[in-house]
């Protein structure tokens, strides 16, 4: 599902604009201001995802789109405006979402089937039924042959499929993803994408995704949101109309791909401070 373009001046439009796209969004983020003492991260902010649809939040470094996930994760709150998952106020840790950051969290002590093994744990899942899922998420991912592997013995790419194993193995029904690529080569990072987008038109669960990279945003998104500086308000929503599936290395080269980060960089270019 898509939406029309907010038009930047009307900063992000109101929640009824975006409820109309049709049934009620799995997240509703509305008016939400966010402020860390005199700091004010989030101005204002009101958007809708709905399940299943892939979005991606862009903006300048530090203009709050991290804040934004981690009120929808539940781990904090707004300083106003409300925050709603499947019709429900979040007030409390979201346990419907996984969370994949940039910073590697992988355990160095523990194998790949140790480490994807860890949030099982935590839900006390029988050892049978554990190892069942992480099987099942290993050939997912692309890693059978590598579960008795320490992530000191991985390439990046390889931890970053660890990384997103252990977040898909209890089965969230979405995700967010907070520049999880981001530390990777322009070529590793196209590879890890591709795979991204394999398993996620597999299971199609609705994805929140923190990006700089405009190409990144286009390649994966079903649309684009587009943050303004410190405060973030929302400039602008672009709908990537391009079909699925996608040859993410084959789109970079059309015009269509072209046009929508020219139309991205375009709404950023004003917003970046240098």
């Amino acid at each position: 599902m898509t939406a029309k373009s907010v038009a930047a001046g009307n900063e992000g439009g109101s929640l009824a604009t975006e409820q109309s796209r049709g049934a009620t969004p799995l997240i509703e983020i509305d008016t939400v201001c966010k402020s860390f003492g005199p700091v004010e991260a989030v101005r204002d902010a009101t958007f809708a995802v709905d399940q299943g649809e892939f979005v991606v939040l862009i903006g300048p470094s530090g203009c709050g789109k991290s804040t934004l996930l981690n009120m929808v994760s539940g781990l904090m709150a707004p300083t106003s405006g409300t925050i709603r998952y499947d019709a429900d106020t979040i007030d409390r840790v979201n346990t419907r979402v996984g969370y994949m950051t940039q910073t590697e969290t992988l355990l160095p002590w523990r194998t790949v089937a140790d480490n994807i093994s860890v949030p099982l744990e935590i839900r006390r899942t029988p050892r049978a039924d554990r190892r069942a899922a992480i099987e099942q998420v290993i050939e997912m991912v692309g890693l059978t042959g590598f579960e008795s592997h320490y992530p000191n013995q991985l390439s990046g790419g390889m931890r970053k499929r660890v990384q997103l194993a252990r977040t898909l193995v209890y089965e969230p029904e979405t995700l967010l993803m907070d520049e999880p690529f981001g530390s990777l080569d322009p070529m590793l990072k196209l590879l890890v994408q591709e795979e991204l987008m394999r398993i996620w038109e597999r299971s199609r669960k609705t994805v929140m995704y923190v990006t700089h990279d405009l190409g990144e945003a286009v390649s994966l998104a079903d649309r684009v949101v587009v943050f303004t500086r410190r405060p973030a308000r929302i400039a602008k929503v672009v709908p990537i109309d391009i079909p699925r599936p996608r040859d993410i290395s084959a789109l970079r080269t059309t015009p269509q791909f072209a046009a929508l980060y020219e139309e991205l960089w375009d709404t950023l270019r004003g917003e970046v401070v240098v």
